[in-house]
């Protein structure tokens, strides 16, 4: 008798008669609701079909795109209720048919939009990017879609030189932390709107702050670049944008990529950032040599999935070598329980913390 082949099968209906016994933990946002209102939920694991595996979450995070969901804001996301989190990173648990089996137990990263808030996310393969040996979950978690985010910006669509200088609102935040420190990685000059009381960090980081609650930010701007900045990166939308257009030099690049100042109105979603698409429309149509663009981070996917999907490989990989190579730094501000994402979600938003708050199993 072939022992080995039967302690393997044995082994092998065991885990999958385990399986079976577990259950998955999600939170779900059911509508327009407080933190408090989000509820923790248990289903069954999910199990994967053919091109897919299963991830055991090790951390997802809270990022400015779940802040706009609870309250209906997001631009497109989905019709309550459903499961939030925008990108995650754990172990891969199962993989379906087509899918190599020799995945199983490495540590991926994965952009998924919603459904990240799990403990068991289910995921084409094609969408996980295994995370380098030596990155922590919770490190890793800090850098997909935010890293990401920053990396394209940057770098695909203002692509920014060493020398030049550029602009980035809000400075200290999710994607603005990112941004300044590969912009500077870059040899790039950077200028950093933010509150008062992270100036010191931005100043640690070679980033020249403006405290955007007091003063005029585009005077400021127009000091200590009198030519003009040769890009600038704008996640404030409104009137912002319009001013944002303004600083920038001949040539300059401005890359809008969210309408924060509209999170707490009420009415259409889609308006703010139609306004913004309409003004670089128009502003792109002038004969003065400056460019605008509205990043989305998924611009692309609809059209051409590989080609997306390398892309973001490519990008998210660059993103963690820089980690790796010290050149950003993974800002954790905070780590609680995916049952206390309420908590996690109301810490988040109330704009005290430096940093990323991470969700872990």
């Amino acid at each position: 008798m072939n022992t080995d082949h039967l302690t393997q099968t044995t082994q092998t209906t065991q885990t999958f008669q385990a399986s079976q016994t577990l259950q998955a933990t999600q939170v779900v946002l059911p509508g327009v609701v407080a933190p408090e209102g989000l509820q923790v939920m248990r289903t069954a694991v999910p199990e994967p079909g053919p091109g897919q595996l299963v991830i055991a979450m090790e951390a997802t995070g809270v990022s400015f795109a779940e802040q706009q969901m609870r309250r209906g804001r997001y631009y497109d996301q989905p019709p309550f209720p459903f499961v939030p989190g925008y990108d995650l990173v754990g172990r891969v648990v199962s993989t379906g048919p087509g899918v190599a089996p020799d995945l199983a137990g490495r540590r991926v990263a994965a952009l998924v939009k919603v459904g990240g808030w799990a403990s068991h996310v289910l995921v084409d393969a094609k969408d996980a990017v295994e995370v380098p040996e030596g990155l922590s979950a919770a490190q890793a978690e800090t850098v997909v879609v935010n890293g990401i985010t920053a990396w394209q910006m940057l770098h695909r669509t203002a692509r920014v030189r060493a020398g030049q200088t550029v602009l980035v609102h809000g400075a200290s935040g999710g994607v603005g932390s990112v941004l300044v420190q590969l912009a500077r990685a870059a040899g790039v000059k950077v200028i950093g709107t933010a509150s008062a009381r992270h100036h010191e960090a931005l100043r640690e980081l070679g980033v020249t702050p403006i405290d955007y609650r007091v003063g005029n930010v585009a005077a400021r701007t127009r000091e200590l670049a009198p030519g003009g900045v040769d890009a600038v990166f704008d996640h404030v939308g409104g009137r912002s944008v319009i001013d944002s257009w303004h600083l920038l030099a001949p040539g300059g690049t401005l890359v809008s990529y969210g309408s924060a100042s509209t999170r707490d109105d009420s009415g259409s979603k889609q308006l703010p950032v139609l306004k913004i698409l309409a003004r670089t429309w128009l502003w792109n149509a002038l004969p003065n040599g400056r460019r605008a663009h509205f990043y989305n981070i998924w611009a692309g996917r609809a059209l051409n999935q590989d080609r997306f999907r390398a892309r973001l490989r490519s990008d998210l990989t660059e993103v963690f070598a820089a980690l790796q190579r010290g050149e950003i730094t993974a800002r954790i501000a905070a780590q609680l329980p995916l049952a206390k994402a309420a908590e996690a979600l109301a810490l988040a938003e109330s704009g005290t913390v430096t940093g990323k708050v991470v969700l872990t199993p």
